[in-house]
């Protein structure tokens, strides 16, 4: 690919999401970022983007709803021409047990962290199989690996990207498309610093590493699936979880 790069990633006003569109920023790129409320924090990682040389738009739009994916995929195509990377990062939680879980509980997480990914990636695929490239990196979780009392609903959605990202690889693979996820543990962000102590105390006794992973750990497995140097690395789920779980 040319010098010029065009990266897309949904949920970056904060976070994971803005780790990684500060960390994948080179000089000349244009970065997407994408979020669907908090228009400060957006400008914030804008900022971060600018800082680093980079040209960032940004495009709120909610990834769960279709005719709005659609209609931002037309403009960014159309504005860049291109899409090179795309990073499927949006996601909400709605905790609560089973026996308790509303139904709008589970659709809401269904509908933005499982059917988000597959509507920006069904938008995006056409430009990356024209273009004969392309990454998609899926944000993925560990609690879709081991799952967790009281996310069913999570853990249903992170899992489902498993299985989309790995179906996916298969069909892009002779395009030059790789799809692969990155599946963070114990991360500290915004939703993470609202557990109460306990409930930290007790999943740093899980981590091997004995400390939580921060936005950049995640930030970094994406930039290197991303790079030229994971060309042939598809189908793959790379855990950043500092030993929580090893499968």
């Amino acid at each position: 690919m040319s010098g010029k790069r065009v990266v897309v990633i949904t949920g970056a006003s904060r976070g994971i999401g803005r780790a990684i569109a500060v960390v994948l920023t080179e000089p000349g790129y244009q970065m997407v970022v994408n979020y669907r409320s908090g228009l400060d924090a957006a400008q914030q990682t804008a900022a971060a983007i600018e800082a680093k040389g980079g040209y960032p738009h940004l495009h709120q739009f909610d990834v769960a709803d279709v005719d709005a994916v659609k209609n931002a995929f037309k403009e960014i195509v159309k504005a860049h021409g291109q899409v090179d990377v795309l990073i499927n990062n949006a996601g909400i939680t709605r905790d609560n047990l089973m026996v308790l879980m509303k139904t709008s509980e589970w659709d809401d997480v269904i509908n933005t962290n499982l059917k988000g990914a597959f509507l920006c990636s069904q938008s995006v695929i056409k430009t990356m199989m024209r273009q004969k490239y392309g990454r998609i990196i899926n944000i993925t979780s560990v609690v879709g690996a081991m799952g967790n009392a009281g996310q069913s609903n999570y853990a249903a959605a992170k899992a489902g990207i498993i299985g989309l990202t790995r179906s996916l690889a298969r069909e892009l693979a002779t395009r030059n498309i790789t799809v692969n996820a990155v599946a963070p543990g114990f991360i500290e962000t915004d939703m993470t610093v609202a557990m109460p102590d306990k409930a930290k105390e007790g999943m740093l006794t899980q981590i091997p590493a004995a400390r939580p992973g921060t936005p950049d750990d995640v930030a970094a497995a994406v930039k290197f699936l991303a790079s030229e140097a994971a060309a042939y690395i598809t189908g793959q789920v790379l855990h950043v979880n500092g030993g929580m779980f090893m499968g």
